[in-house]
């Protein structure tokens, strides 16, 4: 498939030859997205794990320090005064059995899904639902909570979930083009140190093995693997 013109004069600023710092590749980043609308800045990184092995699965959580660029929509599972704190909270939808019922109808026009524990044997019969799209709610990332009104807060101030994929690829947002470089940096910086931190004790050799920064359809801007970890 050709690409645009836009794209190739995008991907002409990319020198193939070199490996690009952080702070270098956000900067990058910003001048080759699209000048159409704000896109959105990601990551993708390849980790030395093997994730079918339950001991090198990498899954996480990290509040970025100036947020996504984007308001995130979150329901919430959950009845009586946690639902009314949701609420409150920002929540753009609360309810239980009939809000359950809406999303195994097929709703999923929402970024996150939060609930407490006394609904999750309900809420679990939803996988097929929500599993495919990462909605499920987890303990782990702190979606399953006796306390979803702080949830809500996180996830709308900007926190953002990661898991590592069948490839061993892991992919996160690190904000918009709009931003300013430093903050792009400090966001990055602030994912990768917690994708650093959950590294397993069993993975051998380098950790990150590639990496590479892009907006919405633009080019990859490959990362200095060796400046990372």
């Amino acid at each position: 498939m050709a690409k645009s013109k836009v794209y190739e004069a995008a991907a002409a600023k990319i020198d193939r030859d070199k490996f690009y710092s952080s702070t270098e590749a956000v900067g990058l980043a910003k001048e080759t997205g699209s000048k159409k609308f704000d896109s959105t800045v990601e990551v993708a990184l390849k980790l030395a794990v093997d994730p079918r092995k339950a001991d090198q699965m990498v899954r996480g959580t990290v509040i970025l320090p100036h947020g996504t660029g984007k308001t995130a929509r979150v329901i919430v599972f959950a009845t009586g005064p946690a639902a009314e704190a949701a609420l409150a909270a920002g929540a753009d939808e609360v309810g239980g059995a009939e809000l359950i019922e809406k999303v195994a109808g097929g709703y999923t026009a929402f970024d996150s899904a939060v609930s407490t524990p006394e609904l999750m044997g309900q809420v679990g019969r939803l996988g097929k639902v929500l599993g495919p799209r990462g909605l499920m709610p987890n303990p782990k990332t702190g979606t399953v909570t006796p306390n979803p009104a702080k949830a809500v807060e996180e996830i709308k101030g900007g926190k953002i979930e990661f898991r590592v994929d069948k490839h061993a690829n892991v992919h996160f947002v690190v904000g918009k083009a709009s931003f300013t470089a430093e903050q792009l940096d400090e966001n990055f910086t602030a994912a990768l140190e917690e994708i650093v931190r959950l590294k397993p004790s069993s993975a051998k050799g380098r950790y990150i093995q590639k990496g590479a920064i892009s907006t919405t359809f633009g080019p990859g801007i490959p990362l200095d693997v060796n400046a990372l970890a």
